[in-house]
Parts: C-alpha cells; structure tokens; sequence
C-alpha cells in the first residue's frame, strides 16, 4: 500500500506533519498615546504598585516580540504612535529584541489627542507593504487604541488593500460620558476596508478583572502564526 501525503505508510496509520516554515513577517505597532492610556487598570504590580494601560502595552508588546523571534527569527517590527494623527517612534525595521526594547522605552503620554485620524497610518503602511512584499515578506499593522469615546476615522480608497489590520482595543465600561461601542464599530468599519487578509479585533473593558493583564492574554495569543482572539 502507498503511503498518503501527510500519512504514514505504518499498519499504525498514523499521520506525520510535514516540515514548514512560518512566513516572515514585517510587523508596523501602532501605539495610542492619548491621555486615556495612562489610565489605571484592575490589576496592579509589584508591591501593589497601580498598572496603567500604557504600562500594560509596553509588557504586552515585548512579550509579543519575544515569541514571535522565538517563532521566526526573521520577523521585524517598527513602531508608531497615534495622537490626532500616526507618526514614526521607530523607523527602521528590525529583528532585534534590544531595538523594540528602545522604541518601548520611548513610548509616553501626557495630553487629550482629541480626535484620531488613521489617514497617515495607512498611507505609512501601504507605502512600507510595498517595499515588503518586494522582498516576499507578509505586511501586518496592529494597532493598540485606548479611547472609549473617540471614534478613529480615516480618509482610504477601499480599492487598496496592501496589508492587514489587528487591533487591540482597551476601554473604559459604556456609560454616560463615553461610547465604546461605537468606537468598536469604527474600529471594525476600518479594519474592513483596509484589510488584505482577515483582521482580527480583541477588545477588553475597564471592569474586567483579571490575575493578568488583559494584555498579556492578547500578546499570548498573537505569539501563534495567526492572530487569534475575538473576531469581527
């Protein structure tokens, strides 16, 4: 008998995987720096020490880092910030842990960004797609967003879709004075019509409570070769 593809030839019949390897990845962070992500979250840190969005980002993303180079270490990763509109935390693309090290050590907030505009972080990412998938690499853009009340909006030809948006979206709990859920909505309006590929959103509310981070779990879970956690 002639053994199947991914199948043993054995009377055991038991199936074999065979070798692969992982796409390299180009990886563009976004990171909101509005003032609402300096908020304090449920879990707390050494000592009892207050954790605040911003803090939880910051691990989360070294974590992310880590087990993707763990995966695959051809991947690369540059960093974004987002206030009224994205702009360059670190430009240059890179495979090593102490360049991300840096560009989360930059990362600080301190003021009302006001509105969101998400125009320049697309057109950034169309423009650095190109020059990846030149190189036979995957483009992706995960953006980090912490305002519950500020609806992201973008001005983007749905007729380009050059590279594939996850988000990660962190909020305060509905209530009188904000509207997580249409921020949602927007969030998943723009990964939509931007996206290349399935996007994937993982949103977590102010009053979740938790033994880590909500982050944490996030950067757990995207370690894997797809971003998985609460889909569109």
């Amino acid at each position: 008998m002639e053994g199947v593809e991914g199948q043993s030839s054995t009377p055991a019949g038991r199936y074999t995987l065979q070798p692969s390897r992982f796409s390299n990845e180009d990886i563009l962070f976004c990171i909101d720096v509005d003032a609402e992500s300096l908020v304090e979250m449920k879990v707390t840190g050494p000592g009892g020490r207050p954790i605040t969005r911003l803090d939880s980002i910051k691990q989360a993303i070294l974590l992310f880092v880590n087990a993707k180079l763990a995966i695959n270490p051809d991947h690369r990763f540059a960093f974004t910030v987002l206030g009224k509109s994205a702009s360059w935390l670190r430009k240059e693309f890179s495979s090593e842990v102490d360049s991300a090290v840096a560009a989360v050590r930059g990362l600080s907030a301190d003021s009302s960004s006001g509105h969101a505009d998400l125009t320049h972080l697309f057109r950034v990412a169309a423009h650095e797609a190109k020059k990846s998938r030149a190189q036979n690499r995957i483009f992706r853009v995960i953006l980090i967003y912490c305002r519950s009340s500020v609806q992201p909006h973008h001005q983007w030809p749905a007729s380009q879709k050059l590279f594939t948006l996850d988000v990660m979206y962190l909020h305060d709990k509905p209530g009188p004075d904000n509207c997580p859920q249409k921020v949602y909505d927007a969030l998943v309006e723009a990964l939509e019509h931007v996206s290349e590929y399935e996007g994937y959103i993982f949103e977590s509310g102010q009053g979740l409570t938790a033994c880590t981070s909500p982050l944490h779990v996030f950067a757990a879970i995207t370690s894997s070769a797809t971003l998985c956690a609460r889909r569109h």
